[in-house]
């Protein structure tokens, strides 16, 4: 690792469409980082983003031919994965091989049986492994962790979970975008999977789920643009998800909490709070969450905290703020909704 006063070095593996938010992230996070490398399918597209690095940060970070040359770079101190999810076992593997610390782009991988192996791959070689689910680092989203730990809010009752967000045609037009081959599923994994974090880790564990799954005619595509889904939480509240991206014109998503002293509402980056007395407060301000056309229309600064913490981990000696084995509570969640869906029944979620 880098000496305490040099900025940790990230090896950069995939250049796609949130390479540029992790760049930026990169560029402004304190203490300081710096791209070390990049690796990327196909070398000409590494080769455009080293351009791009390179005016963003003033150095050009070296391009890798391979994974091994990556997993073998002292100047390195960690990996980002920013790959689509059917390509994480054969970049994960080499890298645990090298005690390579890895922080890793949702989802974990494509179905829940693969996210396991990755999680459980790490933990046995003591290899740190931080996923990038950005939302719980909103100062919201921390304020309301914050505010259901002291207890003061009473037990939960009920939760309303949306994500009602629109893309285009075009966007499932590229190759691989929305299948189970590539991506591992449609809306719930790839879009609706951070705020179904977030969600959780707000709520705690769902125990039962009612589902149904489905594509729009909004959508020629593989996999699910809808996703509906009855839950009942370890804790005896229950609640509902709505998940779609075929909600033209697209809005941002939201949690609403009703516990029996007061009701939480997060949304468009803001936490209201209104409780049973009569008072009502609000945290944090509002900004995009790209739900919908521009699927990047949201700030870097939550995945510059991601960065900074999982830096500061690696420094401390401690676990990231979100590990490999947090982020499979969203993916047994997703599991247990699509097999509802196909099976027609209620499916019970194992180690709840």
């Amino acid at each position: 690792m880098a000496s305490k006063d040099a900025p940790l070095g990230v090896g950069m593996i995939g250049t796609g469409m949130v390479a540029r938010t992790h760049l930026l992230a990169i560029r402004d996070a304190t203490p300081a980082l710096s791209l070390s490398g990049l690796l990327a399918r196909h070398s000409k597209s590494a080769e455009r983003f080293a351009d791009m690095a390179e005016t963003e940060l003033g150095q050009r970070p070296k391009v890798y031919a391979d994974i091994a040359e990556l997993a073998t770079d002292p100047d390195t101190d960690f990996a980002l994965i920013l790959t689509p999810p059917n390509a994480r076992i054969e970049l994960i593997e080499p890298l645990v091989a090298a005690r390579k610390p890895i922080l890793l782009e949702k989802p974990v991988a494509r179905t829940l049986a693969e996210a396991i192996e990755v999680v459980e791959l790490c933990e046995a070689a003591d290899v740190p492994l931080g996923i990038v689910f950005q939302h719980r680092m909103r100062a919201a989203s921390r304020k309301a962790a914050a505010l259901i730990a002291t207890g003061e809010l009473g037990a939960l009752g009920l939760a309303e979970i949306s994500v009602p967000w629109w893309r285009d045609q075009s966007y499932y037009d590229e190759p691989g975008r929305g299948t189970y081959a590539r991506d591992g599923g449609g809306v719930l994994i790839s879009q609706a999977i951070h705020t179904i974090d977030l969600a959780l880790s707000l709520t705690g564990p769902v125990t039962d789920v009612t589902a149904m799954c489905a594509t729009s005619r909004f959508h020629a595509m593989d996999a699910e643009d809808v996703a509906m889904a009855g839950l009942r939480f370890a804790g005896g509240g229950v609640g509902w998800l709505t998940a779609s991206t075929a909600s033209f014109p697209g809005g941002s998503e939201s949690i609403t909490l009703h516990f029996e002293d007061a009701s939480l509402r997060l949304a468009d980056g803001t936490l209201s709070v209104n409780w049973r007395d009569g008072r009502s407060e609000t945290h944090g301000a509002v900004a995009g969450t790209g739900g919908g056309a521009d699927p990047m229309a949201f700030t870097h600064d939550w995945h510059q905290s991601v960065l900074e913490d999982f830096a500061a981990a690696l420094r401390e000696g401690r676990p990231p703020a979100i590990t490999g084995r947090d982020a499979l509570a969203a993916h047994r969640l997703i599991d247990a909704i699509t097999r509802s869906s196909a099976e027609g029944r209620v499916i019970s979620i194992e180690g709840s």
